[in-house]
């Protein structure tokens, strides 16, 4: 656990070094008026306190630099801060209890002997942000309730397994991350350290404050509390550090490939292929660019992947902005599977598409993974239902469904459409038709295929391509419809049943028409187009 406090100013003061000149307070509106939201260490230690009036403030300090604070830029920048500490652990998260921004939470398993251990550890990542100019505390502690409160409360450490508890019980029981209110009644109590309220029965404390049972428990290990990383998780990383940073995307491209001969000997060494791949580039003045592509099938081939980003930074090429340069390339892998050797020799068998999902992949890199789509047969016997258009890259988690042995038309119609059709007699073959004005000589014809409606689906519409999950646009930015996303009718159930004929016209077009409905006394059923034969 970092713990910022004076994030908000220590920040501004970065970007804007006028600011150092004098003490900063930050202010905002709260019912009309106007009152500290954030202080640097020298107006805390001159009287001021946060909450308190604008008016009042200046007439203690005159000398003090007032701003209003802007809430979004600084979450958006602490954020990015968050991201670039995953160049010390891949699982980075903001802690939002408090404060949308001041408290990072890193997952430190597994990567503090990259360190020299925990205690170098700890002390790298403080000296670091000290030396950019940030006031810092942090610990590392078994539970992220524990790392907290040490942060918060106390000298900056690592925390032992069988010391953490009677270090936690002599802290304050604001260290257990509570309301005002709730802090307010526990003072009126007398209950002032969480030792205390430890030793207060739990029945009594349930009836009044079931959120401090809840955080005792997080605290102390009894019920686990995750984290949610910001960045995508990964199961293999490789990573370039320069001396110097570098800026031109050639060069970032030169980089990406050698790792990507590296990350592939690694995945070799485990019989692992990927098929997401995350590129991170760490800029110098603290931010991450994250570019994430998928394989249409897992692999490892260093080419590809490479190519795969190749492809992808020149359709983004006017969004890159390597800053001040770039002093870091991490390229991770995840949702691995296993993946065999394949043989290239004399005797090797080829199935005959890895070159086509190769195109599929290296299309969807350049294009955006909506562009390039590839049909999967659907559970249904409606022909207007039994295929739908996925990505090339969704992947296939489910068996696939083979298509049934019946003839079907090459061209199919997204929704049926309506004709005319004159028959010699009513249960007959189909003699003309007419489409969109057009008129048609059937000169021969073959069914009636019957098909039944399906009663047990709902009034639902018909899905010809899933839609995409809706992305909420940046400040000034237009919303980006779909690429293809048809308006289709909705499915009737009670449609009834449906005799498909397959007839052809005097110039040898063939057709794929059907009647809904049967003839009967007072209903006429309807003709539609459905397809066209080659």
């Amino acid at each position: 656990m970092l713990h910022l406090p004076y994030w908000a100013t220590d920040y501004l003061k970065r970007a804007e070094p006028r600011l150092k000149e004098n003490p900063l307070a930050l202010y905002e509106r709260i019912k009309g008026g106007l009152r500290l939201a954030a202080l640097d260490p020298e107006g805390l230690q001159n009287g001021l306190r946060l909450g308190q009036n604008l008016a009042d403030a200046r007439a203690i300090w005159p000398a003090l630099t007032v701003l209003e604070i802007d809430r979004p830029r600084l979450e958006t920048a602490f954020g990015d801060f968050a991201d670039w500490h995953s160049n010390a652990s891949p699982l980075v998260s903001v802690m939002t209890d408090i404060s949308r921004f001041g408290d990072l939470v890193l997952d430190i398993t597994g990567v503090a002997h990259l360190f020299g251990g925990e205690t170098e550890m700890l002390r790298t990542l403080i000296i670091r942000l000290r030396k950019l100019g940030y006031r810092v505390s942090g610990a590392i502690a078994p539970t992220i309730g524990a790392a907290w409160a040490v942060s918060h409360f106390a000298r900056s450490q690592v925390v032992e397994d069988d010391s953490f508890a009677a270090l936690l019980d002599a802290l304050p029981v604001a260290a257990l991350r509570l309301e005002e209110s709730q802090l307010l009644t526990l003072g009126q109590m007398g209950l002032k350290t969480i030792g205390q309220v430890r030793q207060y029965p739990r029945k009594s404390l349930h009836t009044r404050f079931s959120q401090i049972l809840l955080r005792i428990d997080q605290a102390f290990g009894a019920i686990e509390e995750r984290m949610t990383p910001r960045l995508p998780l990964v199961d293999h990383l490789v990573e370039q550090r320069f001396a110097d940073p570098i800026s031109l995307m050639d060069d970032v491209l030169r980089t990406t490939h050698d790792l990507s001969v590296k990350l592939s000997k690694t995945l070799e060494a485990e019989g692992l292929g990927g098929q997401t791949f995350h590129l991170f580039l760490y800029r110098v003045d603290h931010k991450v660019m994250t570019l994430s592509l998928n394989a249409g099938r897992v692999t490892r081939d260093p080419e590809h992947i490479a190519d795969l980003f190749r492809h992808r930074a020149q359709r983004l090429e006017t969004e890159y902005d390597p800053g001040f340069g770039i002093d870091m390339v991490r390229l991770a892998a995840s949702s691995t599977d296993r993946l065999d050797a394949v043989q290239t020799g004399a005797f090797s068998i080829e199935e005959g598409t890895e070159d086509i999902a190769r195109l599929n992949d290296r299309l969807s890199s350049r294009l955006g993974p909506l562009a390039v789509l590839r049909t999967e047969m659907v559970a249904s016997r409606l022909p207007e239902r039994a295929a739908r258009l996925v990505p090339t890259q969704s992947g296939q988690t489910d068996a696939p469904i083979a298509a049934p042995p019946l003839q079907r038309p090459v061209k199919l119609l997204p929704m049926p459409e309506i004709v005319a059709i004159m028959a010699e007699v009513p249960h007959g073959l189909p003699a003309s038709m007419v489409w969109r004005g057009e008129s048609f000589r059937l000169v021969s014809g073959q069914g009636p295929e019957r098909l039944g409606a399906e009663w047990w689906r709902k009034q639902e519409r018909l899905k010809l391509v899933e839609p995409p999950k809706p992305k909420k646009p940046e400040p000034g930015e237009k919303p980006v419809p779909p690429p293809y996303i048809p308006d289709l009718l909705l499915f009737n159930p009670d449609a009834g049943t449906r005799d498909y004929y397959v007839v052809e016209d005097q110039h040898g077009s063939r057709f794929w028409v059907f009647r809904q409905g049967l003839y009967s006394k007072g209903n006429r059923p309807i003709w539609y187009l459905h397809g066209f034969f080659p």
